[in-house]
């Protein structure tokens, strides 16, 4: 038998879906004896407190009590300190429920400027105010706030804007920029978009520091293609070989075209200069002299003037044996722009270190100092080009670090404008017809760029080469200008025709005054 309630008590002790018959009660149960508890003995008591277990004194007397085991919660700290029992609805006979605003909810910042704003008013109402400090706080504000209202006023406020940093003084450098240029201003001419034609140059060597490309008076076209210097006669269409270099490892790096044409001086890489017959295709001088290769030619009536990767100028004078008449000395890098001003007075060097020099004519061949020294470029200077109407005027382009054309007045060395074309500035060309000025771009879109002076607006574009432009020429006319680009390609530009009524109207003009000329001459 009493293994039978063994196993009664064992499979009872086991079962788990049966309910807990000695475990603390839950609480939805002892919130309902709490309630009851309340309901039954708030009248009596004066605290409101929750019902505690009776005395060992009280429990003999009374009865038995129900004791209940509660872990005080949230609401019932609140009602032991304030002395009743939160609920939702209010008790009528302990007193409504106090509120508990959330602080969460309130602009705690407005009511703190509301506060002050109050007492700022009645500073006189303040215990901490005195008559004293009245003066002070007067000055004060007048040095913060100017004398304004405190209310409408910043402390720190930037009333002037920050002065613009110049280029020469940043030295920070950028690669190229990738943003589009600002669009270019309408103008009454007609400039085509189109090259007019296009020549294959294969092997045209993609070095910044070289001038390969030259347009002689006779209008025939120069160009260097690796060892071999090949002539286009643009009157013909025709093309012809000139030289090609005995050796592999010398390269044709500079031209440059007498101003009479018909004879061509050449750069080598070895450092000497030659001078060819391009009408009889014959070699008449080579002259030598640098130590390094030479970049860099420009004519001045007989004297040709070579510069030179060493940074040294010399000055050759083709009428005498000794050729070697003169040397500048003033750079420390190679010389990648040369050029002659048109009346002949003064010559521009810029170089790799970032420094264009103007020498006059008759101190240029002493070797002294030059006329003017400019830095402010950030990077190599190649594009030189003298104002036809102006000689004194100068333009010069850095490269991809300046990205720069820069205006300067060599009598007084002022620069006159300077304008931040966003690419790098591989040569500038001016036309007289139009007081226009060109130039020609590398990184990143390889264009070409018409400016309007003297305001330096962009009036045209001319795109189409898949490479940076290297050098420009124009032609003796005037109207074409021919560009080389490191994409093995020579593109024509008729960007600078002339105007056919304005043409007939100078030519009437020219007729006019030659007939009213002609009594005076007679005598």
């Amino acid at each position: 038998m009493s293994h039978f309630n063994f196993e009664n008590m064992l499979s009872e002790a086991t079962r788990l879906d049966a309910p807990l018959q000695h475990g603390p009660k839950s609480r939805y149960e002892r919130k309902a004896i709490e309630s009851l508890l309340r309901g039954q003995k708030g009248s009596d008591s004066s605290t409101g407190l929750s019902p505690r277990p009776k005395s060992s004194e009280n429990s003999g007397k009374a009865g038995k009590t129900l004791s209940v085991s509660k872990t005080p919660g949230k609401y019932e700290k609140i009602s032991k300190q304030k002395g009743k029992t939160p609920s939702k609805t209010p008790n009528k006979q302990s007193g409504p429920d106090r509120f508990i605003p959330s602080r969460s909810s309130q602009d705690i910042d407005l009511s703190h400027f509301a506060i002050m704003k109050e007492k700022g008013e009645n500073e006189e109402n303040d215990p901490d105010w005195s008559p004293s400090k009245a003066p002070y706080q007067t000055q004060l504000n007048d040095v913060l706030n100017k004398g304004e209202n405190p209310q409408d006023t910043k402390i720190l406020a930037l009333h002037n804007k920050c002065p613009a940093a110049t280029g020469h003084n940043n030295r920070m450098k950028v690669l190229y920029s990738c943003h589009k240029t600002t669009a270019p201003k309408s103008t009454s001419r007609n400039i085509p978009q189109q090259p007019d034609r296009i020549l294959d140059a294969p092997e045209l060597l993609d070095d910044y520091y070289l001038n390969l490309l030259d347009w002689s008076t006779s209008n025939i076209l120069a160009v260097a293609l690796g060892t071999s210097i090949y002539l286009w006669n643009a009157t013909t269409c025709t093309i012809s070989q000139l030289l090609n270099m005995q050796s592999e490892n010398d390269y044709i790096t500079g031209l440059s075209w007498t101003p009479e044409g018909g004879i061509l001086a050449v750069g080598t890489n070895s450092g000497a200069v030659q001078l060819w017959d391009t009408e009889a295709e014959k070699l008449l001088r080579q002259m030598t002299g640098h130590a390094a290769r030479v970049g860099s030619l420009s004519w001045n009536s007989h004297i040709v003037s070579s510069g030179s990767r060493s940074g040294a100028i010399h000055h050759h004078d083709v009428r005498v044996p000794e050729h070697h008449v003169g040397s500048l000395i003033e750079h420390t890098q190679e010389i990648c722009g040369l050029t002659w001003s048109p009346d002949g007075r003064h010559l521009a060097s810029g170089g790799n270190d970032n420094v264009v020099n103007v020498w006059d004519t008759t101190l240029a061949l002493e070797g002294v100092v030059p006329l003017q020294t400019f830095t402010h470029h950030l990077a190599a200077v190649k594009a030189l080009a003298w104002c036809p109407w102006n000689p004194v005027l100068l333009a010069s382009g850095g490269g991809t670090a300046d990205r720069h054309i820069r205006l300067w007045n060599i009598s007084n060395g002022a620069c006159v404008n300077a304008i931040d074309t966003n690419s790098q500035v591989c040569s500038i060309l001016w036309s007289s017809e139009y007081k226009e000025m060109i130039s020609g771009h590398g990184y990143s879109q390889n264009q070409l760029t018409i400016w309007k002076y003297p305001q330096m607006n962009r009036i045209a574009e001319l795109t189409g080469h898949e490479a940076r432009v290297l050098s420009l020429t124009m032609s003796p006319c005037g109207s074409t200008v021919a560009s080389a680009a490191a994409d093995e390609t020579i593109r024509l530009w008729k960007c600078f025709v002339k105007d056919k009524e304005k043409v007939k109207k100078t030519a009437q003009t020219k007729s006019v005054k030659e007939t009213f000329s002609l009594p005076s001459s007679i005598r």
